[in-house]
């Protein structure tokens, strides 16, 4: 027996390995994707009223088209949610959906591209998913949030289907966000240009919006020392440095004076930005070489790592300043800082260069900066983001969670006391039964609390090809389900769920115990072909996970074997041959109590394997278990327990029965004999 059970484990482990090992390597690293197929029926679609669109591509940190009409009239932008924010379903595979937004900031089109998702086959079709898509056409996403409010039948996620259509809802909106920012459709985060008050040079210093940095004549000649030409010491000024981003009025028209600021904002091309830079002391920031290149090489703007130079085309020349208690300047200068790359929101600074020829050749180099930060005061806010959907749907399901931790809960003090429960029989019975029942009532047909080999599977895959946990944690019910599943693994092994918060496997019990009652005859499976079934549904688990490898749409054909989505899910409202294999199972378990547990289930040989590594053993056995007494044997309900009393971790739900006996003095033979001798 020993030997068949260690053979039986070197095949399921050799089966998971051959299942893996000829996975494709494509599969084993970040799901590749092109650029979604976009043409101009494509277009059309999206773009609603463009009778001939115009379709080009741009390439960059943001890619995706730009779609103009036969005039050359902007109709708007559209980009692939999988190449913007590298969107994966549930399976862990890309799932793509093309996006498109108006000139205003509005969506006006979306549609489902591609996609591998499990939880589609819980009787939908993609016109369903498509149908959802559509429904973020007039979306205006400046203000999202409020936009979705507003509108009367805005898509809501689909209650079979909720974490795919939870990834395609938060992948359209934040695509479509990025895209609308990026493209300037609406405003993202940047300078405030409005708001003009009166302040002082001295205010604008002290807030930072003004910021200025120098290096005396003293501190330049010890520098250039060994110049040819030597920088006297003294006291004044070798440069004098001040810098500002004068974009905001309030701190443009107060350097510039009214009639210069409007000038100068009005000569700044989409998304550029001026900076003002002036100087005093014996040098400049201009120099004179630029007259003859073009471009200026003593100052250059830094930030992030890459620097930003000036050409002459960038250079406007400022005469006179309109704050009285600025100092004079020898130089005043607004450079047109360009948009590619550039973050007016995000620190920077300015350098100047001065160079002198050395005595003894070649140059000596003085480098100064200025670090500038434009104040918060000047940044306007970008507009809101919607938040993840993972997060709306655990505070919508907070009562939900709440009911599944405190079914963890009772099922934990079960457990974990469970020699008081197991010595009053009825208590038992009566506890186990109810628990049953709301299992099967509240977590099952209440709030869909049925978990499936599919939902396993999809992990393997997420954690193969990048894993996200907001993904899995957009239906809370079934990630709080599977947490407690995992600790149950770790403590107590398969039966933690199987047994007590399977819904199914409670209506398989249940019924059982109607049909007991009714008198309908058990059939006791010979131990020998008992054993041999067993391989029937861990041989579907591999098959299934092996198969999902090559195409998952063939192996949610074959994970049709679990009868949960026709039970469970959709509560039997489904075509009628998924009906009638809910039926025969069902049926057959009136015979045999948890048949489809028994043999067929592939989640349970799924939870069995790793069960093998629970750290607690509770089910208490004598040594006469299996020599002198095979009771437990025939009461096992799933006949977890062999001829010599040994009870297997992968067959048992620790419905607890054999424990009932244990401790029963009027069933346990063990425990009569022992009355009868001390009599």
């Amino acid at each position: 027996m020993i030997q068949h059970r260690s053979r039986c484990a070197v095949f399921l482990a050799a089966a998971l390995a051959v299942a893996l090992a000829v996975v494709p390597q494509a599969a084993l690293g970040q799901a590749e994707s092109g650029a979604a197929p976009f043409d101009v029926a494509t277009a059309r679609a999206l773009f609603p009223g463009t009778a001939e669109p115009r379709i080009e591509r741009i390439e960059g940190e943001i890619p995706g088209w730009r779609v103009t009409t036969a005039d050359g009239t902007l109709a708007g932008h559209a980009a692939s949610t999988w190449e913007t924010v590298g969107s994966l379903g549930y399976s862990g595979k890309p799932l793509d959906v093309l996006v498109a937004v108006g000139p205003d900031g509005v969506i006006t089109g979306a549609a489902l591209v591609a996609h591998n998702e499990p939880i589609l086959t819980l009787g939908l079709s993609d016109a369903d998913i498509a149908r959802f898509v559509d429904g973020f056409a007039g979306v205006d996403l400046a203000d999202p949030l409020a936009s979705l409010a507003a509108r009367d039948g805005a898509p809501d996620v689909i209650a079979r289907a909720t974490v795919t259509t939870g990834v395609i809802r938060d992948s359209i909106l934040r695509s479509a966000r990025i895209l609308a920012i990026a493209r300037g459709l609406v405003p993202g985060q940047g300078i405030l240009r409005t708001g003009y008050q009166p302040k002082s040079a001295e205010e604008l210093l002290a807030s930072g919006a003004l910021a200025r940095g120098s290096v005396t004549m003293t501190e330049a000649a010890g520098i250039f020392a060994g110049a040819a030409t030597p920088v006297p010491a003294g006291e004044g000024y070798f440069i004098d440095l001040w810098v500002a981003l004068a974009d905001p009025p309030a701190i443009g028209q107060n350097l510039l004076g009214e009639q210069q600021y409007t000038r100068i904002m009005g000569a700044l091309g989409a998304g550029e930005v001026a900076l003002f830079v002036a100087t005093r002391g014996l040098d400049g920031h201009r120099g004179r070489e630029w007259r003859r290149s073009g471009v200026f090489d003593r100052i250059g703007l830094v930030q992030d790592g890459r620097r930003f130079t000036f050409r002459a085309e960038d250079f406007t020349r400022i005469d006179k300043l309109a704050l009285e208690d600025l100092p004079e300047f020898k130089e005043r200068s607004i450079f047109q800082v360009p948009a590619a790359g550039f973050d007016p929101t995000a620190p920077f600074r300015v350098e100047v260069t001065a160079t002198r020829s050395a005595r003894q050749g070649g140059d000596l180099v003085l480098t100064m900066g200025v670090d500038y930060a434009l104040p918060a005061e000047y940044v306007r806010a970008a507009p809101p983001e919607p938040p993840p959907l993972w997060q709306q749907s655990w505070e919508s399901k907070r009562g939900r969670v709440i009911g599944v931790a405190v079914m963890l809960g009772v099922l934990t003090a079960i457990m974990f006391l469970q020699e008081p429960f197991v010595k009053r029989p009825r208590l038992w019975r009566g506890v186990r039964l109810g628990f049953l029942a709301v299992t099967l009532v509240w977590l099952g047909w209440g709030i869909n609390g049925q978990l499936s080999v599919v939902q396993l599977v999809a992990f393997v895959h997420a954690l193969l090809t990048g894993f996200r946990w907001e993904t899995f944690l957009i239906e809370p019910v079934i990630f709080t389900l599977w947490a407690g599943v995992a600790l149950g693994l770790l403590f107590l092994g398969r039966g933690v769920y199987c047994g007590w918060l399977c819904p199914f496997g409670a209506l398989q019990e249940l019924t059982n115990a109607a049909a007991q009652r009714f008198g309908v005859r058990q059939i006791a499976v010979p131990h020998a072909l008992h054993e041999r079934l067993w391989v029937i549904k861990y041989t579907l688990f591999v098959a299934i996970l092996g198969l999902s490898f090559y195409s998952m749409k063939d192996a949610l054909v074959l994970a049709e074997v679990e009868p949960f989505k026709t039970a469970i899910s959709l509560r039997m409202m489904r075509a009628w041959p998924f009906v009638a294999f809910v039926l025969v199972l069902l049926a057959a378990g009136l015979f045999i109590e948890r048949f489809y547990c028994r043999y067929l289930c592939p989640l349970g040989a799924a939870l069995a394997i790793p069960a093998k590594l629970k750290v607690f053993d509770w089910l208490r056995r004598r040594p006469q278990c299996g020599r002198e007494c095979r009771l437990c044997e025939t009461k096992c309900t799933v006949g977890a327990i062999d001829p010599i009393g040994r009870i297997n971790v992968n067959e048992c739900v620790l419905c607890l029965r054999c424990q009932v006996i244990h401790h029963d003095a009027g069933t346990c033979p063990v425990l009569k004999r022992r009355a009868r001798g001390a009599a």
